[in-house]
């Protein structure tokens, strides 16, 4: 959650370029975003984990209608609430984009039509959706349906108004359904799981290692030697994400797995138990914070704000940089630092109302 956090952050603050394009981006930049490339794939798996932990107190037909009503309910957030007064801070829908809640929301959806089938047979599909998807990558297809599978592109451009997928479902509902078997693994004794964790980490990180070496399959951008060592280390490294290659998913999800069987031998500092009890509120009120944080830093340079209100298309997504707008890397952590910080009382006191109250509303957020 709070690295997750520091890649929202270099968004709003960074300057202009893309952090993975080795031509520009040095590496220190590079390394910004690649550490945070473990959000999204943990976040799937751990969604799927959980669902299938909800399931153990609740008959199949009830599990159903819990994981479809709360995956609704995220594309809606995502798309109406979020996309409005949090991502972009206007209503015009001239540009939307589809993004992770969105995601995990079909995620869900996808998992409430398929909690009757074994936990085998779940963990079958999603090992062929992860591993076989990049068989697709040549098919260059324009239909927003396909798009949506397995893009990512603009599913409508009409009237002036874009709407963009950015996560495309394929990849990460086989991320999700992997996590709705590995719950089976929480009933284990702690010690036969904790070494299974590091079992299955281990040869998930060196199957990335491989597949990555062999540089035929699993990724639609091959790695290359460079103009240093260094920099060709970052190439190898650097997966594509959108949508999440067989490499990247490896690459991401061997280190989840070894830091799931470290967590559980350590106790986290507070704050980070506190931002865990409340994700998803973290996740709207973060977005919040980072975008008014830059409206307010944007007013004070220059007397204005209207740029952060005006998103007119997917080059100015999700606001209009100001001219000059942009900051090194040292303002971008300080922004960070300070958004976690700033977010971290209104996150406790969330947690304590979920703590004290027993209403079924407040599993929604």
């Amino acid at each position: 959650m709070v690295l997750m956090a520091l890649d929202h952050t270099r968004d709003f603050f960074g300057l202009p370029g893309n952090p993975t394009n080795l031509a520009t981006a040095s590496a220190a930049l590079f390394f910004t975003r690649w550490i945070t490339h473990f959000c999204a794939p943990g976040f799937f798996l751990l969604m799927g984990t959980g669902a299938f932990l909800a399931g153990r107190r609740r008959s199949a037909g009830e599990l159903s209608w819990f994981l479809l009503t709360r995956g609704l309910w995220l594309v809606v957030l995502d798309v109406v609430v979020l996309r409005c007064f949090a991502y972009q801070f206007n209503v015009d829908y001239r540009v939307t984009m589809l993004l992770v809640l969105w995601a995990l929301g079909w995620a869900l959806i996808a998992l409430a039509a398929i909690v009757r089938l074994p936990a085998a047979a779940i963990a079958t599909i999603g090992v062929m959706m992860v591993a076989g998807h990049n068989l697709f990558d040549g098919i260059r297809s324009t239909n927003p349906f396909w798009l949506m599978l397995h893009g990512p592109g603009i599913v409508l451009n009409a009237s002036g108004h874009v709407v963009f997928v950015a996560y495309p479902l394929v990849p990460w509902i086989g991320v999700a359904m992997l996590g709705y078997a590995l719950g089976t693994v929480y009933a284990w004794p702690p010690d036969t799981r904790q070494r299974f964790l590091v079992r299955a980490g281990l040869v998930v990180t060196a199957a990335f290692v491989v597949v990555r070496a062999l540089n035929r399959y699993g990724d639609p951008a091959p790695w290359a030697h460079q103009r240093s060592a260094m920099f060709t280390v970052l190439s190898f490294l650097n997966a594509t994400k959108y949508p999440p290659s067989l490499s990247f998913l490896l690459m991401t999800l061997g280190p989840v797995l070894l830091a799931l069987a470290y967590a559980e031998r350590v106790t986290p500092p507070r704050p980070l138990l506190v931002f865990g009890r409340v994700p998803l509120f973290y996740y709207v009120v973060h977005f919040f914070a980072l975008h008014a944080l830059a409206t307010a830093v944007c007013l004070a340079r220059y007397g204005s704000a209207h740029w952060m209100f005006e998103s007119p298309d997917l080059a100015h997504y999700p606001f209009s940089p100001p001219p000059g707008w942009g900051y090194p890397l040292p303002i971008v952590y300080l922004a960070w630092t300070a958004v976690v910080v700033g977010v971290y009382p209104l996150c406790r006191w969330y947690a304590g109302v979920k703590t004290r109250s027993r209403s079924p509303l407040l599993s929604y957020l």
